[in-house]
């Protein structure tokens, strides 16, 4: 994957070519960070398992395998220079895009059985066993999303109709695709873009984890970070916040509406979630007792010092 990620880089400098609006580049290089980051974490995350290590072993092949197939076919599509999602202008394209369709649902098979391992494995501390369960679970939510975009709502086949023969599906909600976009993501800044929740969702899988990463490095500093009690409330918080905030993105995705630009009622459901948020966080920390914070390591005083003979 680093590899195609290297090879991808590359051709975005070299390569002036331009496809539904965007560096023709830009999609492989993207989905190739993307499955670094997925296989690296998916990879720690098989090291908690204390049963079902080598049906999880294989799932994590499994993975690797299909996302790597996914890339040469992407790649493939890029080299002649055509899309490589939705495209079934010849039959070469459908085959390809048939092929990819099989590949990302056997890889998407996979996670769910790595994320059921990971649900049944004893891990010590709570708040790691939340993070990750709940990570991967909002993960598969998230690429999950990837399925609706081969099928048009009635909101969207006005607009995937206006597309060139032979694509089915699009990403945006309600605009074509390739319209004006958002830099380096790409999502629309006109209409619905369904992968807003899909990076999102898929990324949990990073973003939970390094969350109690953070809590932990942080706790020498801030002493009711000592306690795994309020570690787990924390994280719980956290990880019932992101999945009503991928829930939130997809909801206004599917209405047609831009990120850049919510309507009143999405800002009043995003106030709702920011609100709860901020009232758990007040309470996961309020809860602390002073006599289960385990005390900062105390310095050493001049009289705890041995005298020098």
């Amino acid at each position: 994957m680093a590899l195609f990620a290297a090879v991808c880089a590359v051709g975005l400098v070299v390569d002036e070519r331009v496809l539904v609006g965007a560096p023709i580049w830009a999609k492989p290089f993207k989905f190739a960070v993307s499955f670094v980051a997925y296989c690296l974490t998916l990879a720690w995350m098989l090291t908690l398992l204390t049963r079902g290590r080598r049906t999880g072993r294989w799932a994590g092949h499994v993975v690797v395998a299909t996302g790597s197939a996914e890339m040469v076919m992407i790649t493939v599509q890029v080299v002649r220079g055509e899309r490589s999602h939705f495209n079934t202008a010849t039959p070469f394209d459908a085959a390809l895009w048939n092929a990819m369709g099989m590949t990302v649902a056997t890889l998407w098979a996979a996670t769910l059985v790595i994320a059921v391992l990971l649900l049944r494995a004893r891990v010590a501390d709570r708040a790691t066993a939340l993070a990750v369960r709940g990570g991967s679970l909002i993960a598969l939510a998230g690429a999950g999303l990837g399925f609706l975009m081969t099928r048009p709502s009635e909101s969207r086949r006005g607009a995937v109709g206006s597309d060139p023969a032979g694509i089915v599906g699009a990403h945006s909600v309600g605009v074509p695709d390739g319209g004006p976009a958002m830099p380096l993501t790409g999502w629309s800044t006109t209409g619905g873009d369904l992968r807003v929740p899909h990076f999102v969702g898929m990324h949990a899988l990073q973003l939970a984890p390094l969350l109690l990463v953070a809590l932990v490095l942080l706790a020498p500093r801030l002493p009711p970070l000592r306690d795994p009690g309020v570690r787990l409330r924390l994280v719980r918080v956290a990880v019932g916040g992101y999945a009503a905030l991928a829930a939130l993105l997809t909801w206004q995705a599917l209405r047609g509406q831009p990120l850049t630009r919510p309507d009143g009622i999405t800002l009043a459901a995003a106030g709702a979630v920011l609100a709860a948020a901020a009232y758990g966080t007040r309470r996961a920390l309020r809860r602390a007792s002073p006599a289960t914070v385990p005390p900062a390591p105390a310095s050493p005083t001049p009289e705890d010092k041995e005298p020098v003979t």
